[in-house]
């Protein structure tokens, strides 16, 4: 009888320990991965908003997945069947790529002025969500130390200044002055032709994309092309804080100022043209099924809240929601009022606009220009002849790259 017992006893603890986990056991997490170019202070501002999120989700973690070399990363997790549930997708050019893989979004964007609302649609169904947005067409100067500069190409071309200008960037080196090039065709050549360019129907080697090329080039001159490409892009700063350098182009998230030293009567900006703006953002897209925690946290990133909450961080982000208009710096404010505003056409970035390939291709040809490794119209016939190999077919419709005047 006591063996008998025991055996029984035995067995019940047996079935007690296999059904405690159910019983008593928490619940299990939703799990959510994202992959993200972003790192340090960029990071730490996204990061504050995913652990908002989990607090007011406990029933949801959020992993993020930082790399450097998003399109890489991305194209190899695709290839082996292991894509994250949501990814950053840092041009107009990579969401045309990765649109196949991509999920329908239900979540309502109409909060979100133009051409960023429309860049994230397709058929009218959204499929990327702008949850950072930049105003690219700026140039920096302190206003202590160095006159108003003049808000047109042509007039800083014929005035004196010291640019800083750094084009390192891991492997996407280049892009400042692919950026600058843009924005002075973008100024000077007004919007047709700006998007008959991005989208591969202008060619590169003659006419007003050439003019911009050698404007560029003769803006910053030798000394500083020469140095350009062995610096990073943030490291001319230090240069200007410093006073060996005096000007700086380029969105206020890729200055390394500290948010005390950017003010009307410290560094501050003028814009390259009173009409048009180069614009860019961060996406992000969908590209698991069946994720309802991911669906969650995309709908909550495109939100008034979490926008709001984002650009008060450290990192001077700004956000494309027309409700977004509480800025801690005055001057971060008043750039992102500019993506508000109907004075401008605001236009997305044209090497962002431009196919993957075609847009390294772009970068390349900017180092190997301020390296003094080949003349301009050399690399203009090369990058028209990568335009026509692996740009997008001239039948392809991207999005409309341009707002329209007076557009929501």
């Amino acid at each position: 009888m006591r063996r008998l017992t025991a055996r029984i006893l035995r067995s019940a603890l047996v079935i007690g320990l296999l059904l405690t986990p159910v019983a008593c056991g928490e619940p299990e997490k939703g799990k959510v991965t994202i992959m993200v170019p972003w790192s340090d202070t960029e990071f730490r501002a996204f990061y504050t908003v995913v652990k908002n999120f989990e607090h007011d989700h406990p029933g949801i973690d959020v992993e993020p997945q930082v790399t450097r070399a998003l399109n890489q990363q991305l194209d190899a997790a695709v290839a082996v069947g292991a894509k994250p549930d949501l990814a950053v997708l840092s041009s107009v050019g990579a969401i045309a790529k990765y649109r196949k893989y991509m999920q329908r979004l239900d979540v309502d964007t109409s909060a979100y002025v133009q051409p960023f609302r429309g860049l994230g649609m397709s058929d009218g169904h959204v499929y990327a969500v702008p949850v950072k947005a930049d105003v690219k067409s700026l140039i920096w100067y302190d206003a202590r130390s160095t006159p108003k500069p003049a808000s047109s190409v042509t007039a800083l071309r014929s005035n004196s200044g010291h640019w800083c200008l750094g084009l390192l960037s891991g492997p996407t080196s280049g892009w400042p002055g692919a950026d600058w090039i843009a924005d002075i065709l973008l100024a000077d050549a007004g919007v047709k032709t700006y998007t008959d360019w991005a989208s591969g129907k202008a060619p590169w080697h003659e006419g007003a994309v050439k003019e911009a090329w050698t404007a560029w080039g003769d803006l910053m001159g030798h000394a500083v092309l020469k140095n350009a490409p062995s610096l990073g892009f943030r490291d001319v700063i230090r240069g200007m804080l410093r006073k060996k350098c005096s000007l700086s182009h380029g969105a206020l998230s890729t200055m390394a100022f500290r948010s005390a030293e950017v003010s009307d009567d410290q560094y501050t900006y003028v814009t390259l043209s009173s009409d048009t703006l180069q614009v860019s953002a961060d996406f992000v897209g969908r590209f698991t099924e069946g994720n309802k925690s991911a669906d969650e946290f995309i709908r909550y990133l495109a939100s008034t809240e979490a926008q709001q909450t984002w650009v008060k961080q450290p990192g001077f982000a700004l956000s494309a929601d027309h409700n977004v208009t509480t800025y801690d710096n005055t001057t971060q404010g008043r750039i992102a009022a500019m993506l508000r505003s109907s004075r401008y056409t605001r236009c997305f970035s044209a090497a962002d606009a431009m196919n993957p390939d075609v847009s390294a291709a772009f970068y390349r040809a900017v180092l190997d220009y301020a390296n003094g490794f080949e003349s301009p119209p050399s690399l203009l016939a090369a990058l028209d002849k990568v335009d026509d190999e692996l740009g997008y077919p001239r039948k392809h419709r991207l999005p409309a790259l341009c707002s329209s005047p007076n557009s929501p």
